[in-house]
């Protein structure tokens, strides 16, 4: 069975399908259409008299060229949140791993995709010919079936409100990160969907929610973090999720 969010988020967000799976379980299949990598926008490299737009940067670059076939790419994933109750279960510390492989063009890979360990563990899924990282989708993915179930909401809803941000109101900035000890260029994206949302006084708490990307260049698959998280009125943490590049541990 196709999974309706990653086919729904790439296609309004992006505008491509790029990123889906050429083989997963139990998330088949892919949209018929892909962007030409070569097309896309040098997104990654500071130093353009205008920032690069949020949905070229995160979704139309190609991120992968400099991924070396034969490793792997690994990301460190925790969530926490302090709502009473605990609708996001109990606070998590895992893993997603990514081995890459060679694709047919020296610009795309072939990409077999671990999504956490132990009983959290999902189904592998496998990616191919894609110029894009897919770590970010399945990060999406996961995060928007998770905050739709809590707030009772409707993923499309959710979905269309981060589009909307990332297209017409995310900031980008420059930034730096560290890689193999020297500062290196990158962006930062920052986009807060529900901060004038019509209907806000129904997401208890959750239109505080604050989305920040990080890429670079010089980082193999270019994602260096992702954090999404909103604070209570309280000061209390309704939700942090984060995902973190790690270099050693591919």
């Amino acid at each position: 069975m196709r999974s309706p969010i990653p086919a729904l988020l790439l296609g309004a967000l992006a505008g491509s399908a790029a990123l889906a799976p050429a083989r997963a379980e139990p998330v088949p299949g892919a949209p018929a259409a892909a962007p030409n990598p070569a097309a896309a926008p040098s997104a990654t490299e500071p130093g353009a008299a205008e920032p690069p737009g949020a949905t070229a940067l995160l979704f139309e670059t190609n991120q992968l060229g400099n991924a070396p076939p034969g490793q792997a790419l690994s990301y460190r994933y925790t969530r926490f949140s302090s709502i009473e109750g605990a609708p996001f279960g109990p606070p998590v510390a895992d893993r997603i791993r990514e081995a890459v492989e060679a694709g047919p063009t020296p610009e795309t890979r072939n990409l077999t995709v671990e999504m956490f360990t132990g009983a959290r563990r999902m189904p592998t899924a496998t990616y191919e010919d894609v110029p894009g990282n897919p770590v970010l989708v399945r990060f999406l993915e996961h995060h928007l079936d998770d905050l739709a179930r809590v707030l009772k909401g409707n993923p499309r809803y959710i979905k269309n409100a981060i589009r909307r941000a990332l297209r017409e109101s995310a900031v980008v900035t420059p930034t730096e990160v560290e890689v193999g000890g020297v500062r290196r260029p990158g962006w930062r994206v920052v986009a807060r969907p529900f901060a004038d949302d019509p209907v806000r006084d129904r997401l208890r708490g959750f239109d505080a929610l604050t989305y920040t990307f990080v890429v670079c260049a010089a980082v193999p698959g270019q994602i260096v973090s992702i954090d999404a998280r909103a604070a209570g009125p309280d000061g209390g943490t309704l939700l942090q999720e984060t995902l973190t590049y790690e270099p050693s541990a591919g």
